[in-house]
């Protein structure tokens, strides 16, 4: 199954393709950066190392001077003061890079050139002055000459000694000790000699330094006059009895950072375009992907739909014939026995059966057909829950008396009022009561129960509706097709039941217009359970007031001249209640007991009663046998409203009332306006039911 796309996993995904381009460019401009680095390097390593060379070159030149003295001496060519001053005058050069020529016998200097301004130098014993006397010593001990230095001389400066050992050959072939040859460096001209200063010039910054034979501790010999950076290059150089070390760096660094925050932009700019034109493609591909998949689901949604309709021709083709053929049947049979009269009112009780079971089939199809086009809107108006569960019972007790089922009611209520839809809640709840009595056996069980639970909205409250039955039940398989419209697992042919398979499509997309939610859970053979849970505006006190006094009203207007058998024994009760509601306008006939009750609703034309108001403990037949009774007779008699009129006053009265088949329950001592509202209620259930 091809994963959904949605507009934040493309974001997403241009994210993550932006930081893969992105960390790929920077890991490239890191590897360009580093190959340039290294090529730098090289180029600064043959500079260093040739630099290197100069120096050593440079000194090997001044060594050769220095050496003519010390060939002469080994030679055993005894030289005076004034012959020194001769060859050491030839040995300076136009630089004056060295300055000082000095001859320590024994390592005692005893002779120096130029004296003026070195006279200090005199008498010093390089072997055993503290700054001098290991370079001094290193020079004897190996033979090879030794740099000294830097360091301040004693005749002022900055320079390095040139200690060239000189040893003398006797006649038995032996080599001692004799002196050294000194040349004394300036420093700083023996530095701007060799140019040092070029590689500031061509953008390097450079250090050399040796370490201190005792110490350990670097010593600098040159260095550039800017600060140096730590990524240097650092090249070692081999000296006669010691290492110099040459670092070198190039001032703005191997890698510029002008190069590298370009690198940087390259890398972002690069991520940028290329995620872009990702995005822009993916979003064309995206836009592509909606708009087959809007193509499939308009044609899924259209095969299904003609489908269903041809499920719902098939279905209705079935369920319309059915009560048409009954209504043409009875009438035709109605013609043939029109004389008589108790059959024709037989066929004509089972014409208006009929005739009602086609009209809500059509009724369902025209209030589907409002809601698909959204014309349908619900009303907000105070509705009063007893009222909705009296009226609820009025209807569905009946049906279910029928089918000898037992149904159980549960409140448990805290908000009696709310701010509703009356007629689409009741539309709502009947609908799934109708269907469990429906779809449930004789002798089975239908439990409904309305109980309020937590709202999270403060002025709100929340309540979840259950009818749960242990009917025929549904299959898995169907469950998720419950709410599609013409949608029925069996048909009427199979199942023995009529409908259209719009009922539950339209409790579903009234509670969804509610803002509440239906669930459903079902196995065959074991029954159904339906959870409905709806949040609903609480009133003011001033619209619960007026409520009561609009019920009241309406009640009234409802029970006007409308004619009311009471079943009463006792007469002085009986002409109380009669004076009580013919003050309010309503016909009241009396009977003494249950027997009498009945037969007088046997003796009057069909509907000529409107309720009937039954006390309980009566003479010859009670209540409760009466309203057994009269729930027995066929037609309209057998469905007339009748509320109990009784001193028994606990729970299990009222439960027994409502078993024997009466729609209400008012304890006495009366109160004429719960009567009256009772009554309201009822009738009114009855007029638009």
């Amino acid at each position: 199954m091809k994963k959904q796309i949605n507009k934040k996993t493309l974001r997403l995904r241009t994210f993550l393709v932006f930081t893969l381009i992105l960390l790929a460019a920077l890991g490239c401009m890191h590897l360009l950066h580093s190959y340039q680095e290294k090529e730098e390097k090289l180029k600064a390593s043959y500079t260093a190392e040739f630099t290197i060379r100069r120096i050593e070159s440079q000194l090997n030149r001044y060594l050769a001077e220095s050496d003519l003295m010390k060939r002469l001496l080994e030679s055993d060519y005894e030289i005076n003061e004034e012959q020194f001053s001769i060859l050491s005058e030839m040995m300076q050069d136009d630089a004056h890079v060295i300055e000082v020529h000095e001859l320590a016998q024994d390592g005692i200097v005893s002779m120096v050139y130029p004296v003026s301004g070195n006279e200090e130098a005199i008498g010093l014993d390089m072997l055993q002055h503290p700054a001098r006397k290991k370079e001094a010593n290193l020079a004897k001990e190996s033979g090879e000459y030794t740099i000294a230095g830097p360091f301040e001389l004693a005749q002022g400066g900055t320079g390095v000694l040139l200690f060239n050992p000189i040893y003398i050959t006797d006649d038995t072939n032996q080599s001692s000790f004799w002196g050294f040859s000194i040349l004394v460096i300036n420093w700083e001209r023996f530095l701007e000699e060799i140019h040092m200063d070029r590689l500031e010039e061509a953008s390097f910054e450079y250090r050399i330094w040796k370490k201190d034979m005792t110490t350990g501790e670097k010593i600098t010999i040159a260095q550039s006059s800017s600060h140096m950076s730590s990524n240097t290059l650092e090249v070692s150089c081999t000296v006669p009895n010691d290492t110099w070390y040459f670092e070198i760096t190039p001032i703005h660094g191997w890698v510029t950072r002008a190069q590298i925050w370009f690198g940087i932009l390259i890398a972002f700019v690069l991520a940028g375009v290329i995620s872009t034109g990702y995005f822009q493609y993916a979003t064309r591909h995206y836009k592509d992907y909606l708009y087959a998949e809007r193509i499939k689901r308009i044609a899924k949604e259209a095969s299904e739909a003609n489908e269903a309709k041809t499920r719902f021709l098939f279905n209705m083709s079935h369920d319309i014939r059915t009560p048409l053929n009954a209504i043409i049947g009875y009438a035709s049979l109605m013609e043939q026995h029109i004389d008589d009269r108790e059959r024709s009112l037989n066929y004509l009780q089972k014409i208006r059966s009929s005739s009602s079971l086609l009209l809500s089939l059509v009724n369902y199809v025209l209030e589907m057909a409002r809601i698909e086009s959204g014309k349908m809107e619900l009303k907000s108006e105070v509705g009063y829950f007893p009222d909705l569960i009296t009226s609820l019972q009025a209807v569905s007790e009946p049906q279910g008396q029928k089918k000898h089922l037992q149904i159980d009611w549960n409140t448990d209520l805290q908000h009696n009022y709310i701010i509703c839809d009356r007629t689409k809640i009741r539309e709502i709840f009947l609908n799934i009561i109708s269907n469990a009595i429906k779809y449930t056996d004789e002798s089975g069980k239908v439990t409904i129960s309305l109980k309020e639970i937590a709202a999270e909205q403060e002025g709100y409250a929340a309540y979840e509706f259950v009818v749960e039955d242990n009917g025929i039940g549904m299959s898995e398989d169907y469950l998720p097709h419950i709410f599609e419209e013409f949608s029925r697992e069996r048909s009427s042919t199979e199942s023995k039941v009529t409908g259209a398979g719009l009922g539950l499509p339209i409790v579903k997309s009234l509670v969804e217009m509610m803002g509440g939610s239906i669930y459903v859970k079902s196995k065959p053979n074991e029954g159904t359970r339906f959870t409905i849970r709806i949040c609903f505006a609480l009133p003011t006190e001033k619209q619960i007031q007026k409520k009561q006094e609009q019920l009241h009203t309406e009640y009234l207007e409802i029970l006007k001249n409308k004619r009311i058998l009471l079943a009463e024994d006792n007469d002085l009760n009986a002409e109380i209640t009669e004076t009580l509601l013919e003050e309010q306008q309503l016909k009241v006939e009396r009977v003494g007991d249950g027997k009498e009750c009945l037969r007088t609703l046997q003796e009057m034309p069909e509907e000529y009663y409107d309720m009937i108001l039954m006390d309980i403990q009566m003479p010859v037949m009670n209540g409760y046998e009466a309203a057994k009774a009269i729930r027995q007779l066929p037609g309209k008699r057998g469905s007339i409203p009748v509320v109990a009129l009784t001193a028994n006053a606990f729970e299990e009265d009222r439960k027994k009332a409502l078993d024997a088949g009466m729609n209400a329950h008012i304890a006495k001592p009366l109160n004429m306006e719960q009567l009256l509202l009772t009554m309201g209620e009822i009738l009114s259930d009855c007029i638009f039911s």
